[in-house]
């Protein structure tokens, strides 16, 4: 299909500005004085709320913070007579400004800022010269989803599964490290805990929902392009694994008495490793360790570690899960040592839908020289708020070049040409949806 967007060169290369200045601002919205922190519900939260709500008014856009604190900007749909037309769906553009502790700076907040510049690019003068319109057969919906990363309470996609109308009861008992309540803090923060299934969504309200990202993993960059379509996002479950054994003195207790839990659980790390690396498409992170009684002259007696499982299939997520359950099984029974694992987190895979797969695909052929080879496609490890809105819409992803593929590091990085191309695709993407739709 042929391109549908005409644009300056300069207003795109103007457009990558903004994104990369604001990522610069946004960064200075910190909970920490070394680095990069933000989580749900805090005084960095409303912040930023506050800067992306002056962003999309900037663009035409009327906003809102929901009832789950996720701040939404909207660009309606004008009848030629000049009346806002509230019942067409609208296409949801987003990502999350929420960060895990010392963070990068563009981890889902290029997502955003990203579907700002696409905004400006798209929208049109309302008929009777007071605004802006989407000129489209959808409105235009911007989204900053709250708590993508689940740092501050443990559960991630708490924002977008309230968009999506998936919230659990059972998460309000979730607390901080300080010992606050998911409830507590959704109080604290002005929002009224009662309320939360208003900021879920219809399916007859969206027409669909699409995200930018960086790719938070190297191939982009091995390959040598800039963009990618995003087939499908990983299967993951997340487990809490307790270790016992007993806890002896360090110089008296000789090696074949001890029950030394940290040797077990570091055993049990290795086992995660091995099993994982061979299979396919599997990735499974042990990322906490902690021991009790923590003492330097005390054999270990408690071991407690998370495991973070991911697969591109639930189906072989689950099947490696068994094996893992297995090994551990023979581990510490030869040590000598109980374990127990409690699950705290599990996501099916998400797959993008077809047409959205293909308009991204229009999308960012646009920005490539003729006779250069499409794009990449190119499943995702990582986790997004797409996977919630699956449950009500259907999803695309643009992944963008991450140099190294280092995230959720200060290293983490994405270039102003690559956000450049990112916009252009983004903005075409829209269109070929819009002519798909009629």
């Amino acid at each position: 299909m042929a391109a549908l967007l005409r644009t300056d060169p300069g207003a795109v290369a103007a457009a990558a500005r903004r994104v990369m200045d604001r990522c610069d601002e946004l960064a200075r919205v910190t909970a920490t004085d070394d680095g990069i922190e933000r989580v749900y519900l805090s005084e960095e939260h409303a912040r930023v709320n506050r800067l992306a709500a002056q962003w999309m008014r900037e663009v035409g856009m009327t906003t809102r913070q929901d009832a789950a604190g996720n701040q939404v900007g909207r660009l309606d749909r004008v009848t030629p007579s000049g009346t806002p037309d509230p019942d067409v769906p609208a296409l949801m553009l987003g990502s999350h400004l929420d960060t895990v502790p010392d963070a990068g700076r563009y981890d889902g907040i290029v997502g955003v800022l990203m579907g700002l510049e696409v905004v400006r690019m798209l929208r049109a003068p309302c008929p009777d010269g007071t605004g802006w319109r989407s000129p489209l057969p959808f409105a235009l919906e911007v989204v900053a989803f709250s708590d993508e990363e689940g740092t501050r309470f443990g559960k991630a996609l708490l924002g977008s599964s309230a968009v999506a109308g998936t919230w659990d009861p059972d998460w309000w008992s979730l607390t901080d490290d300080d010992g606050v309540t998911l409830h507590e803090a959704f109080v604290g923060f002005g929002l009224d805990p009662a309320r939360v299934g208003e900021a879920a969504r219809r399916p007859e309200e969206l027409a669909g929902y699409l995200e930018a990202h960086i790719e938070q993993g190297p191939e982009l960059d091995e390959r040598g392009e800039s963009l990618a379509v995003v087939s499908s996002i990983a299967s993951a479950r997340r487990f809490q694994l307790v270790v016992e054994g007993e806890a002896r003195h360090a110089g008296g207790t000789p090696y074949d008495r001890r029950r030394d839990a940290l040797l077990g659980a570091s055993e049990a790390a290795l086992a995660v490793e091995r099993i994982c690396r061979a299979e396919h498409h599997m990735i499974g992170t042990v990322g906490q360790l902690e021991t009790y009684p923590g003492a330097v002259n005390v054999v270990p007696g408690e071991a407690h570690l998370s495991l973070d499982l991911r697969g591109e299939l639930d189906g072989d997520r689950d099947r490696v899960w068994g094996a893992i359950e297995r090994e551990l099984d023979t581990i510490m029974g030869r040590r000598g040592l109980r374990w127990r694992a409690r699950e705290i987190h599990s996501a099916p895979a998400v797959f993008c839908a077809p047409l959205l797969q293909d308009v991204v695909r229009e999308g960012i052929v646009s920005t490539l020289d003729r006779g250069v080879d499409g794009p990449a496609t190119i499943f995702s490890r990582a986790g997004h708020d797409a996977m919630a809105l699956g449950a009500v819409a259907d999803v695309g992803m643009l992944f963008l070049r991450n140099p190294d593929g280092i995230s959720h590091h200060p290293d983490e990085d994405v270039s102003a040409a690559d956000v450049a191309s990112g916009t252009r695709a983004l903005a075409e993407a829209v269109l070929q949806l819009a002519a798909a739709r009629g």
